[in-house]
């Protein structure tokens, strides 16, 4: 038996099975499932166009013109100025790109290095359940303990009592993700005004998981909570380009938050990946320069494809929350007779053709049946169109 704190991170993100063998990730079982049954793999959250041409040749030229070595370490300083320009540009916020912005191996990293220095054993962190699955593993990588906000299908709201139950004497960061995965919940004004009233009065800080900020559908607007006030010194922005620029395979995210909180995320992020993605960050600095209007092309372009495919799983049978954002659209499956979405999911490629993955994968305790199944939109609208035709067909 190998032996090592893999196992308790493993375990921390439902990785674990039966026997304590470590499993591979639901995303990666749902995608090896399609893979392997020839399905529509509606599971895992990534594009199947690639983002915009101009950030493209972007990259082909950095590459070409000899940015293949190591980058500085907290990234180039046009990504840098870019990312703090970006910030100014859209919500008012006036980061310094010096000091106060960190280029990371994308969200992940950034998410995981600020847990990882900003905790002690035993703080504990708040999240919101359903709970992206990295969360809980680099919690447990930290020694912290997780403790959760439960948003109620098909809300999904953040509740004042819920988030006080969870808020202790022990509580050092609360966890934020808006536009939210998997729910496609936008919190509006009112819940981060929840969030951060807890922050303000238990000397907390928020760490904001904003990748899907420009992925929000109107009428719902994504609003910063370093916005909020007295929260831009409390609160660590976490993006990235994979979502925005429909790059996931790059890898480049970032962060900013005041210099003490930056220095100490840095000294951690450097014993992890040190530097990565050379080429790609000048790319992603000439993205962030888009004008305005690509950046609404982005979402609208995301709505109508959510709208098909909530369309199709409503015409299909299920009970259909219409996502305010982001890549994914939630359905309750109970309509079709399964209260068991892990079941649905793995009888959906033999019912239908598609793949979705059980939003049970999500849950604080993953071997809890629930009926909700978690389909991606970021597809194109052809194969949208032809999976919602094969979930038609179960009814027929």
């Amino acid at each position: 038996m190998v032996n090592g704190a893999w196992r308790r991170v493993a375990k921390a993100a439902g990785l674990l099975d039966g026997a304590g063998v470590p499993a591979p990730t639901i995303f990666a079982r749902m995608s090896e499932l399609a893979t392997r049954t020839g399905a529509i793999n509606l599971g895992q959250g990534f594009p199947d166009t690639d983002g915009p041409s101009a950030v493209l040749e972007a990259a082909v030229a950095a590459i070409r013109g000899g940015a293949n070595q190591y980058p500085p370490g907290r990234g180039i300083a046009p990504l840098r100025r870019a990312v703090a320009e970006h910030q100014r540009h859209w919500y008012g916020l006036d980061p310094d790109p010096d000091t106060e912005v960190l280029v990371t191996a994308g969200a992940t990293e950034a998410l995981t290095a600020s847990i990882i220095a900003l905790t002690e054993p035993g703080d504990e962190v708040v999240v919101l359940e359903p709970i992206y699955d990295s969360y809980s593993a680099a919690i447990e990588m930290a020694g912290a303990v997780r403790r959760t906000v439960k948003l109620e299908w098909p809300e999904y709201r953040l509740t004042a009592e819920a988030l006080a139950r969870a808020v202790t004497d022990r509580t050092r960061l609360i966890l934020l993700n808006t536009p939210h995965n998997p729910t496609g919940r936008v919190l509006d004004r009112s819940e981060l005004d929840l969030v951060a009233g807890a922050a303000r009065d238990h000397d907390l800080i928020v760490l904001a998981d904003e990748v899907y900020e420009h992925l929000a559908f109107a009428p719902h607007q994504h609003v910063p909570i370093a916005t909020l006030p007295g929260m831009a010194d409390r609160t660590v922005t976490i993006s990235s380009a994979g979502k925005t620029f429909s790059v996931t395979g790059w890898k480049i995210g970032w962060l900013h938050a005041r210099p003490e909180l930056v220095d100490a995320i840095t000294a951690v992020k450097q014993f992890l990946t040190y530097v990565n993605g050379s080429p790609f960050q000048p790319a992603v600095a000439a993205g962030l320069a888009l004008p305005d209007e690509q950046f609404r092309a982005f979402g609208e372009d995301l709505r109508g494809r959510s709208t098909m495919l909530t369309d199709g799983l409503a015409a299909a049978g299920f009970d259909v929350r219409p996502s305010d954002g982001t890549y994914f659209v939630i359905a309750d499956a109970t309509p079709l007779g399964y209260r068991d979405g892990a079941a649905l999911c793995d009888d959906l490629p033999r019912l239908a053709g598609v793949v979705g993955v059980p939003v049970q994968a999500f849950a604080e305790d993953p071997s809890q049946p629930s009926p909700l199944v978690r389909f991606a939109c970021c597809k194109r609208p052809d194969v949208i169109a032809e999976a919602a035709e094969r979930l038609a067909g179960m009814r027929r």
